[in-house]
């Protein structure tokens, strides 16, 4: 309830397990403190080691602006680039950092969209304002890349336009709303791809595996390939939607390739993104190791243990001491031994700011400093997480779950289908309101009782509930990257709901696709699992 209502930041609520279970003689203190540090810890401190190095030598931005150039300045199509983008990034950052970083990049984008012309060839009546707009355009111009970083939420800016408003027209307003709120929904599907992609993630994976010890199933590799797809469909009916609520039905207007069919402002702002793309300068040596290290990372992940064919960790004698964390933890540590400049070079090294000519004090500085990783480790996301296990173990031990679980057998009655949907919808209504890690840790443990309960293939339940808690996208306090697109003004409430409502929707129903659909056989969900019989068993003795 602490973390819930928020009546305490929820790093510190989810310290509440560490001196309530030895007050009231539930859990050892020294037992209590060993769930606050787990495998999942370490993985995700590995991952934070290479998201401080895209971050810190400018590889998302490198990233970013040439997926925007391929989609173009069409409406449609710049829409669907910076989304692409944002669930591509958000795959290996988390979804606030983001957010954090893309949206500067849209901003400036949406702004030399409004300051390079007043209306649509369309809208004749508005056409008379072009003069000023250009003399909008070279001011603009100059500040916008103050604004792009250090990254940070700026407070709304208020112009002073014709009509009291900051856009010249209407439609130029729609594809603000549009453009904002694309990128955090793209935040959000993208975070769901990867078990490090969000917080959620990687409680369920770290409870799921603490209950079920025996189930050898969820994995790096498993994951992505059940939620890959999701995501997939997901991103082209948001797009869709989005496309339909701010910009019409006119997608061929809206998303055509053609150069005939831009307009002036499309060009300018096309040629705008060129030339940040231009100043960021050739790739540099640190860009280029912090790519290889970031697919080595994924392709060890991949094929640590694959599951149709003997995965590299069967070259060791010892099975089950090497996971995802190893290889996590590994590469990170090696970003702090491999030297930023090149080997053998002369020439000054290049800095984050993308081609500076300053000679390096230090030519054996490492690839990250300790001091860029604690810039970006999320200490409160791992203090919270492991409350989430402390709670977890507690719910165990006292015999909560099994009771929680034997009154909910009045739904035994109802289809592994049903159930599941009815979860979702629970746990999506209740993400709106509350944070998504405290939402899923109260809900975990109840789901995992009823599946047993009701017999049911734990994942059937477990892994749909964990994606849903993430569809918390109709408020601003719903999450992180709400509040981030919120902030900067383009965005009132009221889009925020009716444009997450759909979203949300669209997320439950395509969840519920995949559970039923190419789910089954990837988990086997017809059967009530070995693994979850032994854990029944023991928990009703």
């Amino acid at each position: 309830p602490v973390s819930l209502s928020h009546a305490v930041p929820l790093g510190a609520a989810a310290l509440v397990p560490a001196f309530l279970y030895p007050l009231f003689g539930v859990l050892k203190s020294s037992e209590v403190a060993a769930e606050y540090c787990k495998d999942t810890t370490l993985l995700l401190m590995g991952v934070i080691c290479l998201a401080a190095s895209i971050e810190k030598w400018n590889l998302h931005k490198r990233i970013a602006l040439r997926m925007v150039m391929i989609a173009g300045a069409k409406p449609g199509m710049l829409v669907l680039g910076f989304m692409c983008c944002t669930v591509f990034l958000s795959m290996w950052l988390s979804n606030t950092s983001t957010t954090a970083m893309v949206m500067p990049i849209a901003e400036a984008v949406l702004q030399q969209l409004i300051s390079t012309g007043v209306a649509d060839t369309q809208e004749d009546s508005e056409t008379v304002e072009a003069t000023e707009d250009d003399y909008k355009e070279e001011n603009l111009e100059k500040n916008q890349l103050e604004r792009l970083y250090p990254i940070s939420i700026p407070e709304p800016k208020k112009e002073k336009e014709s009509k009291n408003s900051r856009y010249p027209t209407k439609r130029d307003h729609m594809i603000c709303k549009c453009l904002s709120l694309s990128i955090t929904y793209a935040a959000t599907i993208g975070g769901l791809i990867t078990i490090t992609g969000t917080s959620t993630n990687l409680i369920f994976a770290e409870q799921f595996n603490n209950r079920y010890p025996d189930a050898k199933v969820i994995n790096f590799g498993t994951w992505f390939i059940f939620s890959f797809p999701i995501a997939i469909i997901m991103l082209l009916l948001t797009w869709v939607w989005l496309h339909f609520l701010f910009l019409g039905c006119n997608f061929r207007e809206t998303c055509s390739l053609s150069k005939k069919r831009k307009t002036r402002r499309e060009m300018l702002s096309e040629r705008k993104i060129h030339d940040e793309y231009i100043k960021l300068g050739p790739i540099s040596y640190p860009e280029v190791v912090t790519g290889v290290f970031f697919i080595l990372m994924t392709l060890l992940w991949f094929t640590r243990e694959p599951g149709f064919v003997p995965g590299w960790t069967s070259l060791f004698e010892k099975k089950g001491y090497r996971t995802d964390a190893t290889v996590s933890v590994l590469l990170g540590f090696l970003l702090f031994l491999i030297p930023a400049r090149r080997p053998f070079s002369r020439s000054p090294r290049t800095t984050a700011g993308g081609g500076s000519t300053e000679r390096d004090p230090d030519p054996l500085a490492p690839m990250i400093t300790w001091k860029d990783f604690q810039n970006l480790m999320p200490w409160e996301i791992v203090i919270l997480v492991g409350g989430g296990y402390a709670l977890a173990a507690g719910c165990k031990v006292s015999g909560l779950s099994v009771w929680i679980g034997r009154q909910l057998e009045p739904m035994s009655g109802l289809p592994p289908w049903m159930v599941t949907l009815l979860a979702c919808l629970l746990v999506s209504a209740v993400t709106e309101f509350a944070s998504n890690p405290a939402t899923l840790t109260v809900f975990l443990p109840i789901l995992s009782a009823l599946s047993e309960t009701l017999k049911i293939n734990p994942l059937h339940t477990l892994i749909p509930a964990t994606m849903c808690v993430s569809f918390g996208v109709m408020l601003p306090v719903g999450n992180p990257p709400n509040a981030i697109v919120f902030s900067y003004g383009h965005v009132q409430i009221s889009d925020m709901v009716k444009a997450g409502f759909g979203v949300n929707l669209i997320g439950v129903l395509v969840v519920m696709l995949a559970i039923t659909t190419w789910g089954v056989p990837l988990f086997n969900l017809t059967e009530f699992p070995d693994w979850a019989i032994d854990r029944n068993v023991t928990g009703s003795l």
